[in-house]
């Protein structure tokens, strides 16, 4: 068989004869030939494969550049490259369906203040920060108040003033009076509050390694926890005896593990698990993730840094939760686990109790 023409190619192919033109002048799929006369562009037969892979990765979404590099694979390796595209659109998915059902939540509330439950509940909590048995200083922050906690780990040679300021903009949320109407505003704001904070005390010339912060923070409303987060500070939930995660890590690793690349267990090891890709400093991407959590009497969340999480097995962390009393007892039995541990980080925790109103 010849050459075809672009129409008879655009027609076997699937792809406009428009679409083809670009993809020519992208590098994407270069005709087997172009007429040196009237200009017309010329398909050979075996083209047809890589046409219609073209056409069916637009379908799916990717990106004309990441297309470009499939192209360049042999099969099994293009067939990776897809997977991992994919995974990487389910989990950003994902972030957004959480965003659509706080939304839903947030608008749905018809009180033009925030609502409470049958059974009034009220927080009892406790906050820890410690140095660990290695690092020189303490970079973490680590807060607890009636309405408000939160943890920050800061990086860099900055990185203590950077979670102090991170943490310290958001304690303006402990006023009351928040209309459930505005919670959502309101969170973005504090966020929105402190970046500019980290940036005023770290200096415009400094960069996100030099100094920055995570900041994963949670709002009583009287029923609900709304949840901010950004880095790879940790939430922990433990509810009737298990323990459950309710963060998504913000590093490069975790993006890998989303991916397919690499598998949780070699993350735990990988030389890079602590590079984050979001957090607040100068040139950071500093999306939060945001989600509302209904609060039930006998809940025990922990907010946690790397210090904790990435030193300690789930299975200790959750077996001090479930076997001590008092917040304050559980915040100091987790910071010594973690330094009976090596403690090679810095180490924050916040132990909060959901119990009814006394």
């Amino acid at each position: 068989m010849g050459l075809l023409t672009i129409g008879a190619f655009a027609k076997a192919s699937r792809l406009s004869p428009k679409a083809l033109r670009l993809y020519d002048e992208l590098g994407l799929l270069t005709p087997a030939r172009v007429d040196p006369v009237t200009g017309y562009r010329l398909y050979a037969p075996e083209q047809l494969d890589q046409a219609r892979l073209v056409a069916w990765l637009r379908r799916l979404g990717m990106p004309l550049a990441r297309i470009r590099h499939v192209r360049t694979l042999d099969a099994g390796a293009a067939a990776q490259e897809i997977r991992a595209f994919w995974a990487r659109v389910e989990a950003d998915t994902a972030a957004r369906r959480d965003l659509a059902a706080f939304l839903i939540d947030h608008l749905s509330w018809k009180d033009p203040s925030m609502p409470e439950t049958a059974e009034p509940l009220a927080l009892r909590c406790a906050a820890l920060s410690d140095r660990g048995l290695v690092r020189e200083s303490n970079q973490d922050t680590a807060y607890a108040g009636p309405r408000l906690l939160a943890v920050a780990d800061g990086c860099g040679s900055q990185g203590a003033p950077a979670s102090t300021a991170a943490v310290d903009a958001l304690k303006r949320l402990e006023t009351d009076g928040i209309p459930a109407g505005d919670l959502l505003n309101v969170l973005e704001d504090a966020v929105e509050q402190a970046g500019a904070a980290v940036r005023g005390v770290t200096g415009r010339s400094a960069s996100p390694e030099e100094a920055g912060t995570t900041l994963t923070a949670m709002l009583w409303t009287g029923s609900r926890l709304a949840l901010v987060h950004i880095g790879d500070s940790r939430v922990y939930l433990l509810r009737d005896g298990e323990l459950f995660q309710i963060t998504h890590d913000h590093t490069l690793v975790q993006t890998m593990v989303d991916e397919g690349r690499l598998t949780p267990e070699e993350a735990a090891s990988h030389p890079q698990r602590s590079l984050l890709v979001r957090a607040l400093g100068h040139g950071a991407d500093a999306t939060p993730d945001m989600r509302l959590h209904d609060a039930r009497r006998g809940d025990r969340y922990l907010l946690c840094s790397d210090g904790l999480s990435t030193v300690v097995p789930a299975a200790e962390i959750n077996r001090v939760l479930a076997g001590t009393g008092e917040p304050e007892q559980a915040v100091r039995e987790l910071v010594a686990l973690a330094n009976g541990y090596g403690g090679p980080d810095n180490i924050s925790c916040v132990v909060a109790d959901v119990m009814e109103r006394r």
